[in-house]
């Protein structure tokens, strides 16, 4: 929670590392798709999408059926200019819940921190490329 925490005042430079912390305390932890999920989304909001798409397939991972971390990997490999796979990975996703907007995921913003909400931006934008639907 406290990665969570961070990425949501706009530090996640800060946030990943709280990740590994928990990792190495509970590697076996049943929620660490959630932790590396968020790791994920703060790596997109610094701009580095190759180490998002990591972190999101170790959610994925951990959990398949957690259908907001394929849509961050769609998000993330479109960003990364993996169109094609960002669209398949965006279809899985929406198998698991096909109302799914990227309209509804801007409204669950859990932030109001600028720096925060410009990062997600991105993620928008790579909703956008893997065809994601805007709601």
């Amino acid at each position: 929670m406290i990665a969570y925490g961070k990425q949501l005042v706009g530090h996640c430079d800060q946030s990943v590392l709280h990740v590994e912390e928990a990792e190495r305390i509970s590697p076996r932890d049943i929620f660490a798709f959630r932790w590396r999920n968020t790791a994920g989304v703060s790596k997109v909001l610094l701009g580095n999408d190759a180490a998002a798409v990591s972190w999101f397939r170790r959610s994925i991972d951990a959990n398949r059926n957690y259908p907001i971390g394929h849509f961050h990997l769609a998000a993330a490999l479109g960003l990364f200019g993996e169109v094609d796979e960002a669209r398949a990975v965006a279809r899985t996703g929406l198998a698991l819940d096909p109302k799914f907007t990227i309209r509804s995921y801007r409204l669950g913003a859990a932030s109001d921190n600028p720096t925060y909400l410009a990062g997600r931006e991105r993620i928008y934008q790579g909703m956008r490329i893997a065809g994601l639907p805007e709601g």
